[in-house]
Parts: structure tokens; C-alpha cells; sequence
């Protein structure tokens, strides 16, 4: 699933092209995609609207409309925003007044599209933990979010009601920089631990969104580019290669349901 930085490369590549531009057309081809409204009206609401702005919280796209509603993107598993001319392959096509198009597409239909008078109170969004980047996520803040705390490191790094935007990927990569190991209980870290997490977790993010983000799956930017973070992880994806650091042979296993790779000396 596309995290913060993959998110965040398309907020910034859409601002660029379609802020205050007319929908003037909407091609829906797939029906699925769309929750919590029907269809036909979701068009009708849209169609002769312009992109006033475009945020993004935690994993969500939103494109706040000329008549104050919102369009709110999940992308999930597949979901692709790719802007230029119609793909036959789309879900559902947005036609702007400058003769471009945005393509929403999704080979798995996991993702989801909402029509919204308040987007920062829908679901997944309304319980969302602080943004990263935020001026009031401060040291003192996280230590007071981790507070004493007995859940494992790595599932509380990817619990959106903890901290927005970070996933599976980000949240390995974040413990192996820290040297911490995934399944670490949080009151048993130790106060430089803690300073230097909330370090990396800027870190890691900035150096991502710097790259483009992770092409690990089905993200791809708005252009149809692939992200070149990938070539810089240093644990996800690589379990039973040598570790970048030490040379000992990265392991894994499943955390909270998920696939988790590091380094058994590395990370304590």
C-alpha cells in the first residue's frame, strides 16, 4: 500500500497540473470504486467543479472542490492516479478544461473514492494520529505518545491512530536505522532510543519523498514513473541477503500479520 511518501509524491506532481482546473467530464467505467454516495450523483456533484487544494493525511488524497465538498482517494493495494491523456484501462477518468485527464486506476479494486461535505471526519480519518511532519509533533510529544506502553515497536509505528502515514515498509526501515529489533516492547526503550527514533522516522520519510517514494508493489507516480527509494531500503524486501551493515544474513517473519525483515544483530 502506498505510505506517506508515495502519497505525498502525488499530492505534490497533481498540484503542479490540476490545481484550479475544471472538471468538466467524469468517464465512470467501474462502479465499485465509489463508496458512500451513488455514482450518478457523485458526478452530478462534481462535474463543473475546480480543484481548489489537494492534501494529504496519512495515507489519503483529498481534493477539496470549488463547491466546499471533497473528493477523498484511498489508493489501497493498486490504486493509481496517472495524469496525461484516457487509459482504457481506468476506473474512473477525470476530464479537465485544459484537455488533460486524470486517471484512476486500480487492477485489484481495493481502492476507494468518497464524496464528503466534511473529509476530516470520515472514517480512517477522523481517529488519525499526528502527521510527522506537523509542527506540534515534537520529541516531547512522541515520548508522550509512546508513554509505557507493552505493545511491540514495529505494530504501533503502523497503527494510524498512532501516527499517520507510515507502513510496513517504512516502519522496518525506521527500526533498522534505530537498531531496534521489531517485536522490542515500547517501555523497554531507552531514552536515547526513543530520541533517536523519532529521528529517523523524519529522517527515513524526507529521504523517501526526496526519492520518490518506494515502487516495491503497484505504486508508480502520476507521470506512470516508478520511485527510486526502493533501490535505497536496506531491510524490506531483502530477507536472506546479507545485511548492508554487519554482513549477517538478514531474517524474517510475521508481526501483526505482516512480513517483517532485520537484522538479528543489528537490531536489539
Amino acid at each position: 500500500m502506498p505510505e506517506l511518501p508515495e502519497v505525498e509524491t502525488i499530492k505534490s506532481d497533481l498540484e503542479k497540473v490540476i490545481l484550479k482546473k475544471k472538471i468538466i467530464k467524469v468517464e465512470l467505467l467501474d462502479k465499485k470504486l465509489i463508496k458512500g454516495i451513488k455514482p450518478e450523483l457523485l458526478i452530478k456533484e462534481i462535474e463543473k467543479t475546480t480543484v481548489d487544494q489537494i492534501i494529504r493525511r496519512g495515507k489519503y488524497l483529498i481534493f477539496v472542490l470549488s463547491n466546499n465538498k471533497s473528493l477523498v482517494f484511498h489508493l489501497k493495494l493498486t490504486g493509481q492516479l496517472i495524469y496525461g491523456t484516457p487509459d482504457k484501462k481506468s476506473r474512473i477518468i477525470f476530464c479537465f478544461d485544459n484537455g488533460k485527464c486524470l486517471n484512476f486506476l486500480d487492477q485489484r479494486r481495493f481502492a476507494e473514492l468518497r464524496l464528503t461535505n466534511e473529509w476530516n471526519k470520515e472514517k480512517g480519518i477522523i481517529d488519525m494520529g499526528p502527521e510527522p511532519f506537523d509542527k506540534s509533533f515534537n520529541l516531547e510529544k512522541f515520548r508522550c505518545m509512546l508513554g509505557s506502553k507493552k505493545t511491540k515497536i514495529k505494530p504501533l509505528l503502523m497503527d494510524q491512530n498512532f501516527l499517520a502515514g507510515v507502513g510496513n515498509i517504512y516502519a522496518q526501515e525506521v527500526l533498522f536505522r534505530v537498531g531496534i529489533h521489531p517485536e522490542r516492547p515500547v517501555n523497554k526503550l531507552r531514552t536515547q532510543e526513543v530520541e533517536n527514533l523519532y529521528s529517523a522516522i523524519k529522517g527515513v520519510l524526507l529521504e523517501a519523498i526526496k526519492y520518490r517514494g518506494s515502487s516495491v508493489d503497484a505504486y508508480v507516480d502520476t507521470q506512470g514513473k516508478k520511485g527510486g527509494m526502493e533501490q535505497r531500503l536496506k531491510v524490506y524486501g531483502r530477507a536472506g541477503q546479507s545485511c548492508q551493515n554487519c554482513g549477517t544474513l538478514l531474517k524474517e517473519m510475521k508481526l501483526a500479520g505482516r512480513g517483517t525483515t532485520y537484522c538479528p544483530k543489528c537490531q536489539k
